[in-house]
């Protein structure tokens, strides 16, 4: 297995990191990230080989686990109920009570709502050059979570700047400030949800949370604490993905010539699942090794992590032709953005559906739509998302 160097924060990198996934790519089907000093994994087929094997997974073995710092104890103490970070019985009870309120009509019902917002956001677009990302791509995701919730929308603000403390946290740039910046956060979130959660069991209503308060399996309830981090969950995880497709989407369509028919409604579906095979939100995902394997020709001991690299796993020649060519035409195929297993996003759904939306909304609207400067991708790595994405109604 070769050793490769990339540093993640790399400004070159961080614009694109997809000739190194091909470099990677070439030297074997696993590579040994220096950087990361972990096995990465770049092969489709592997990557969703060990999302659905049951001897690896995100929560690490208990002998390996190392005391919190201190200052750092609100946040993995979320962390702690996260169907995100279980395993076994836990994550298999937390998922099925949570799929129990977050059903596919609770979803589909959204549908008028989100294109009525998408609207109502086209319609307050400046004539001068401005920020799709602030203007489009933030205030969806992050309404539909307040819609499903039945928070206010407008704590949508508050919610985003606790979302985004919180998930810097993942990001290859973490320092002391982020990390402190990420527990307080927390600490005020989980208060808020708390509160908020009290006042659903005395008043219930058609939202989310009052059927995550009411779901119950084998005489078993949600914890508050467990509903709280849901609720967390959903708001981080699906607010993160959602923005950086849509901000990602719209960059690839108008650098490709943004053809009218991609963006059609008989069209929609396969244009979504081409931004998300070709430009994924997030490029890397982790497990543990819960037992000496040996996979794709390398033996993992106990407690050896892999990166599995979604982004790379999406351009494998061995899956798509022409996998570095966006081509909203092709035959839709499943693809690793939203992961797989048992850890596969319960968000997925409701995240295609914003994205159809609100894309096929914004190309109708503005058919003419241009950009206004060469978008820059953010230093949020193992994300991938842009800073901003100037662009003009044309």
């Amino acid at each position: 297995m070769q050793r490769l160097s990339q540093s993640p924060t790399d400004p070159e990198f961080v614009q694109n990191p997809y000739p190194f996934y091909e470099t990677c790519r070439q030297a074997g089907r696993l590579v040994l990230w220096d950087d990361y000093d972990m096995v990465a994994v770049f092969p489709a087929s592997t990557v969703q080989a060990i999302l659905r094997d049951r001897r690896f997974g995100r929560e690490i073995p208990a002998e390996l686990a190392k005391p919190v710092p201190p200052h750092l104890e609100p946040f993995y103490k979320l962390e702690a109920h996260s169907m995100l970070e279980l395993e076994g019985p836990k994550h298999k009870r937390l998922r099925r009570l949570v799929l129990q309120a977050f059903t596919s009509r609770r979803i589909n019902a959204l549908g008028p709502e989100i294109e009525a917002l998408s609207h109502q956001l086209i319609d307050g677009f400046p004539d001068r050059p401005f920020d799709l990302i602030r203007s489009y791509a933030q205030p969806i995701p992050v309404a539909v979570i307040c819609w499903l919730l039945g928070v206010p929308v407008e704590m949508s603000n508050q919610l985003l700047s606790w979302s985004n403390d919180m998930v810097a946290m993942y990001q290859a740039r973490r320092t002391a400030k982020i990390e402190q910046a990420a527990a307080k956060a927390a600490t005020e979130f989980t208060d808020f949800m708390r509160g908020y959660i009290e006042t659903r069991r005395a008043q219930p209503a058609d939202d989310l949370l009052t059927e995550l308060i009411a779901a119950e399996e084998d005489g078993q309830k949600l914890s508050t604490d467990e509903m709280i981090t849901t609720c967390i969950l959903l708001l981080n995880a699906g607010h993160e993905a959602t923005v950086h497709t849509l901000g990602n989407g719209v960059k690839t369509l108008l650098d490709h010539g943004a053809d009218p028919g991609w963006t059609t409604p008989d069209a929609i579906e396969g244009t979504v699942e081409e931004i998300l095979r070709y430009d994924p939100p997030l490029h890397v995902f982790t497990r543990y090794a819960y037992e000496d394997i040996t996979m794709a020709g390398h033996r993992f001991k106990r407690g050896d992590q892999v990166a599995l690299m979604l982004a790379a796993a999406g351009r494998d020649p061995g899956e798509w032709d022409a996998p570095s060519v966006f081509d909203p035409t092709r035959p839709i195929k499943a693809n690793s953005a939203f992961g797989g297993g048992l850890h596969f996003c319960v968000g997925a759904p409701l995240a295609r559906l914003e994205l159809q939306i609100a894309l096929r909304v914004l190309f109708e609207r503005l058919p003419d739509l241009r950009l206004a400067e060469d978008p820059q991708y953010a230093n949020l790595y193992h994300f991938h998302g842009l800073e901003r994405l100037m662009v003009s109604k044309g």
